[in-house]
């Protein structure tokens, strides 16, 4: 099945643009996506013939070249490095490669990463082949060629990695795995000296902006995986499992005490400010104009690290939005969400960030943002990324688009036609894989403004812990509202833990009408699932869906229809938020306002676009 972007897919350029728009240096970067040499291990060990796949598709999807489950696979290409990257530092980054990552770069293991939803990266400077004499091609790339392996091992739902909707058997709510590689890769010349993160806060006047430093002579470890790049001899001797950091250096809270002596100088809307490395740097802008859905101002951010004496060591462009998220009392003095310190009723789709040609990922940068621009379209503030995590890019069309995020942790593999209840906790290997990608995912989306309500846990897959895990998810992050357990009503949940800031329910078709007397808002987590078979857009198996129509005309009519009672509860109960399910068809469900492949609207989007609109304005202030 083909989406209106499969042809416009390069086999050797897929998804060109910057990987990392919150924190860029320049073109002084590289996409390593393409052609590269793809082995895949059959069933009983024994490598198949050496094949070709194009990265970041994973080996499930069409665009891979491939098509088919892979559980162990080897990657290979060869690359060049730029003439004018000497005398700088060269990183290798990964977007995302599920489950286990080892790599080799010149035959030297550089790093290992454990988890298919964070990034990682690597300084593979003092491995590269400086062999002489050498040659400067016309292009300006030195000749030579570097050569890079990469071992990928994906267990899918039979191991203890978050795997969220992943099955090696899918069907129903479960869907097609997606192995290896699915993120982009590329190379990055940097300073040895330089900006490794940037951990933005703003609110309604300002924000605040620590700037993580790393240092290639004395490299520093960072908070859960995601801090500096180790070198390539640090990779390995250091323990690390990531982008290379002592294993020790998993503090949540990411506070670290500075050991570089340096300046960092931060400037926006024509205010600069300068402050300590790796202290919290604050910037009040004049007249500020906030962030919201309506309104999605994005501030662009320069960031500067000099030395006491005042040279330049590097530069780095972000961006922010000035926005607040909390809780307040309404007028009945029960908790409602606020933001910017105004009522607003949070409405969005479930997004699922499935594609039938490229399964994990999307095949161009147009078809990432166009799922957030058909919900905005139908008249939605919010969309709810659920059990999965997207590339940076995703993130930064919600900052530009204006969408709240309402984002899941991916979770742990579970066995839905166990009896209903709660099941017993993941092993403790899970558990510890789950935690540390927890840790992980907060620390790399710490700076979307777009992002406002974290979940843990879904309808009690792989739940365990509950209060704890969502206490540390509220420490790690006190700048959002959490969701303890969505769909806590429901399912294999556990019974109602009183943790976070909303209590969430899961009605089909619903919507539900859940209560809560305690601190909590309440929210729909997910009700709706009203679906339409469209022949010739469909994909192979028996289709599902909570509540089948006949026709696109009855199908918006029940639309409608609920969305309406939704507005009834909204008004009645002060509910706070509401997702329904879902933005696309995905595999056999076809409760999609949309088909999988994109190409046939079901719900009419101005039948719809105002009934949401209507329910938004019901539950804001």
């Amino acid at each position: 099945m083909s989406t209106p972007w499969t042809a416009d897919v390069d086999p050797d350029d897929p998804l060109p643009e910057h990987p990392r728009p919150h924190l860029i240096r320049g073109d002084r970067w590289r996409t390593l996506n393409g052609r590269w040499e793809f082995t895949a291990a059959a069933r009983d060990g024994e490598p198949h013939g050496r094949e070709e796949i194009v990265v970041p598709f994973p080996p499930e999807a069409a665009l891979s070249g491939i098509g088919r489950r892979v559980e162990r696979m080897w990657y290979r290409r060869t690359f060049d490095v730029p003439a004018d990257w000497r005398g700088d530092r060269t990183l290798l980054h990964f977007g995302a490669v599920d489950q286990v990552a080892t790599v080799w770069v010149n035959h030297q293991l550089v790093a290992r990463h454990e988890g298919g939803f964070t990034p990682f990266s690597v300084d593979i400077t003092d491995v590269l082949r400086a062999d002489a004499p050498q040659d400067v091609s016309t292009d300006g790339r030195v000749d030579g060629e570097q050569e890079i392996v990469v071992r990928a091992e994906d267990t899918g739902n039979r191991g203890t990695f978050p795997v969220g909707k992943q099955a090696n058997r899918p069907g129903g709510i479960l869907y097609t795995g997606a192995s290896g590689i699915w993120q982009t890769v590329w190379l990055e010349a940097v300073p040895h000296t330089r900006i490794d993160r940037l951990d933005v806060t703003p609110d309604l006047t300002g924000f605040t902006v620590t700037a993580v430093v790393a240092d290639a002579a004395h490299h520093r470890g960072g908070p859960d995986r995601r801090g500096p790049e180790a070198t390539a001899s640090e990779a390995t001797a250091s323990g690390a499992t990531g982008s290379g950091e002592p294993t020790d250096a998993r503090d949540v809270s990411g506070a670290r005490e500075p050991d570089i002596a340096a300046v960092v100088e931060v400037e926006a809307a024509g205010v600069t400010v300068t402050g300590g490395a790796e202290r919290p740097v604050r910037v009040e802008l004049p007249s500020p104009r906030p962030w919201s859905p309506d309104d999605p101002h994005l501030y662009e951010v320069t960031v500067r690290l000099r030395t006491t004496g005042g040279a330049v060591l590097d530069q780095v462009h972000s961006h922010v939005g000035l926005r607040t998220i909390g809780l307040v009392p309404d007028a009945e003095g029960r908790p409602r969400i606020a933001l910017n310190g105004r009522i607003t009723f949070l409405h969005g789709p479930l997004d699922q960030g499935y594609w039938p040609d490229g399964i994990y990922t999307a095949p161009t940068d147009e078809a990432l943002r166009h799922d957030l621009e058909q919900a905005k379209t139908y008249g939605f503030n919010t969309v709810r990324k659920h059990v999965k995590v997207e590339p940076a890019r995703w993130y930064h069309w919600a900052d530009r688009l204006g969408l709240l995020v309402w984002q899941d942790i991916p979770s742990l593999p579970i066995v839905l036609d166990n009896p209903p209840g709660p099941q017993a906790p993941p092993v403790g290997r899970a558990r510890a894989r789950f935690e540390e990608e927890l840790a992980g995912i907060v620390a790399t989306l710490r700076s979307v403004t777009s992002l406002v309500v974290w979940t843990p846990f879904n309808e009690g897959w792989g739940e365990y812990d509950t209060a704890r895990i969502t206490e540390r998810l509220m420490a790690a992050d006190p700048e959002r509202l959490v969701v303890a357990d969505s769909g806590v009503n429901c399912c294999h949940s556990h019974p109602d833990s009183g943790a976070g800031h909303v209590y969430d329910d899961h009605t089909y078709v619903g919507p539900g009408r859940p209560l809560a007397t305690d601190h909590r808002a309440t929210a729909d987590g997910e009700y709706g699932g009203l679906g339409l078979a469209v022949d010739g857009h469909l994909w192979p198996g028996e289709p599902v869906a909570y509540e089948m129509t006949g026709s696109a005309e009855e199908l918006t009519r029940r639309y409608v229809e609920v969305a309406r009672e939704l507005r009834t509860v909204v008004r009645d109960l002060g509910l706070s938020a509401a997702v329904y399910t879902q933005t696309t068809d995905v595999e056999n469900e076809v409760n999609g306002l949309l088909t999988y492949d994109r190409r046939v609207v079901k719900v009419d989007r101005d039948a719809a676009a105002e009934a949401n609109r209507a329910v938004i304005e019901a539950g804001s202030e």
